[in-house]
């Protein structure tokens, strides 16, 4: 309870900011103002806004359970994060800010049709941003709940609610067959990021952030300590990981005496079948109904390192004598399957490919990956859009690139730790970050603190949710409705539709990710790899190159986000799950750069040149 209260201190000081920023805004232009904070952010407030919407769930969530699955080779996988602002920002941000003050664009799409005189790039423009942002909305979404999830589980008044909900939504489609805990969370988290985003707009967005990004920082640094602390050193958790073999998952029955009452197994609960010895931990929840011995089948994970199955017997609750019985096969790791050492050693496990979770040519694809598509997100193009001078950007390049690696390398260590302290996650791997904070705070004997910690995470997943929100907000009611619908709309009609459509695009959300992908990851990178690949090649030639053609632009946006699409359809016909598929190796973003250029390339010299007056605008004269 004391985790909780820390918490809601937390969020009242971000409702407190939506409040102060609503104010601040008044008396400016409303569109200027909701959407770029009138394009006079500072230093510090430009360098934690940029770094806060880098660092989103899936740095705070997805990245942390891919450390705990795969092990120390992460570290090759995030290791070209460190220099994305040099690369980012270096790349675009100070000609992205003349180009968009020049054409009076407060959003990406229209520095795109004014930089082109061009509806159509324009329009293109939006659909393509629309989309694959809303995969990043879900992704947030997703780890927002289930942050939530882990710090109320424990609350009796919590635990009523989810049973009332859940036979509310019992029957509904798509709503009801989700977890009642995880959608009360989901509605929670939500409601809360859409009435501060809606109500404050951009600077609500860019204050908070400042405030998140500290938060993030000292959380992690606080984690590192006590970890390190907990494990006995960085050396002896090493030798431990290098001990460990990756667990099975099995497909089990539970067995047990008959009993007037149902009985209801949680999920994430350990088990000591009878018989066996084996120790499993259920991946869902099970009720075995009153007068009945026997479950149906459930998936469950059967940890086969006898260091953990010791550890963890300890906690293995024996009220009920139950038997496990085998009711399905069992399923091994791809590559890793009693091998030591692949914690420690790259590919690294992997429970799906034969090849381990990261090849050579694959890390060096991300390498790339992380510094050229973040380079190619309207999220952080806006961002540039913004900033108040290039003293301001150079300052903010150096305190962003030091920003990431005091918070990307802990990570990886507190979390390769967490395979020590915490066995048998990869039942609920997204968690890990969460549950993880209220496992080093308890051991330590302070348990307020868990509120703070978690308080990490779900900075970085609102500091991430608000600013897609505006930015889909922005796309729908300047690029779409103002352009093509009501060119002569009034500030009111354009506020009224500015708060309705960030509250729709919201829920819409939450919709979506009632049922999402075991890791929000996959979603992250899909959606980063489709804006980079729709973005970058366009927005590179259309800032530096005068010569470059409306068609060429039309031409490189559609080819780089459907390279994407394609190469991702390619990887769900081969696998039957969401992911990508590695042409000779390589990440699909770098196949869909290369397109997208390409096509650029050849569209523009073989078309017709822009007008003099149009090149002179954005380039001078000459141009």
């Amino acid at each position: 309870m004391t985790a909780i209260v820390t918490f809601s201190i937390y969020l009242a000081i971000v409702f407190l900011l939506a409040i102060l920023a609503n104010r601040s805004g008044q008396s400016k232009s409303f569109v200027n103002e909701y959407f770029l904070g009138s394009r006079n952010i500072g230093l510090w407030a430009f360098a934690f806004t940029y770094a806060a919407t880098s660092a989103s769930g899936g740095t705070f969530m997805g990245f942390p359970s891919l450390i705990y699955t795969h092990g120390w080779v992460l570290a090759w996988w995030i290791g070209g994060y460190m220099i994305v602002p040099m690369v980012a920002l270096g790349l675009l941000a100070k000609r992205i800010n003349q180009v968009s003050r020049l054409a009076g664009a407060i959003t990406v799409p229209e520095v795109l049709r004014r930089r082109f005189e061009s509806h159509s790039v324009g329009n293109l423009a939006t659909i393509l941003l629309l989309f694959f942002m809303f995969f990043f909305l879900m992704a947030q979404f997703k780890a927002g709940a289930e942050i939530m999830a882990t710090l109320l589980e424990d609350a009796a008044v919590y635990q009523g609610i989810v049973l009332k909900l859940e036979s509310i939504t019992a029957g509904i489609p798509w709503i009801g067959a989700a977890e009642g805990d995880y959608l009360l969370c989901l509605i929670i988290f939500a409601t809360s990021v859409i009435i501060y985003t809606t109500y404050g707009g951009f600077r609500a967005v860019v204050w908070t952030d400042v405030m998140q990004g500290l938060v993030m920082l000292v959380g992690v640094i606080l984690m590192l300590v006590f970890a390190i602390r907990q494990v006995d050193g960085l050396g002896n958790a090493t030798r431990q990981l290098a001990a460990m073999t990756p667990p099975e998952f099995v497909t089990v029955s539970l067995e047990v005496p008959v009993s007037p009452d149902a009985q209801r197994f949680a999920r994430g609960r350990w088990i000591e079948a009878s018989g066996s010895g084996d120790i499993i931990r259920l991946k869902s929840s099970v009720t075995i109904p009153a007068g009945e011995t026997l479950s149906l089948p459930v998936e469950a994970l059967k940890l086969t390192t006898p260091a953990e199955i010791e550890k963890v017997r300890a906690r293995v609750d024996r009220r009920v004598p139950v038997r496990a019985v085998p009711a399905g096969e069992t399923k091994t790791y791809a590559y890793g399957a009693g091998q030591k050492g692949v914690y420690t050693s790259a590919p690294g496990p992997s429970a799906d490919s034969p090849h381990g979770f990261l090849s050579v040519l694959l890390a060096l694809s991300f390498f790339a990956f992380w510094n050229f598509s973040g380079a190619g997100q309207p999220s952080y193009m806006v961002r540039q859009m913004a900033y108040r001078d290039t003293l301001t950007l150079r300052r903010s390049m150096v305190m962003i690139a030091f920003y990431f690696a005091i918070i990307y390398f802990p990570l990886i260590i507190i979390f390769t730790c967490a395979r020590v302290l915490m066995p048998g996650m990869e039942i609920h791997p997204d968690r890990i970050m969460p549950e993880m904070a209220a496992q080093l705070t308890y051991t330590a004997g302070i348990p307020w603190l868990a509120g703070f910690l978690v308080a990490a995470p779900f900075a970085a997943v609102m500091s991430s949710v608000d600013s897609f929100l505006i930015l889909v907000s922005s796309g729908v009611v300047r690029d779409v409705y103002q352009t093509s619908i009501n060119p002569s709309a009034t500030e009111k009609q354009v506020k009224r539709l500015s708060y309705l459509v960030t509250l729709v695009v919201g829920i819409l959300g939450v919709l979506a990710v009632l049922h999402p992908p075991q890791f929000l990851q996959h979603l992250i990178v899909f959606a980063s790899a489709g804006l980079g690949a729709s973005f970058l090649a366009p927005m590179v030639f259309a800032l530096y190159w005068s010569r470059m053609t409306s068609a060429a632009a039309v031409g490189g946006m559609m080819s780089g986000g459907i390279t994407i699409l394609l190469l991702y359809f390619v990887g769900y016909l081969r696998t039957g799950k969401f992911g990508e598929y590695l042409l000779l190796g390589l990440h699909p973003f770098i196949w869909a750069v290369l397109a997208s250029s390409l096509v650029i390339i050849g569209l523009t010299l073989t078309g017709q040149r822009p007008s003099l007056a149009l090149r002179e605008k954005f380039f001078g004269a000459g141009g």
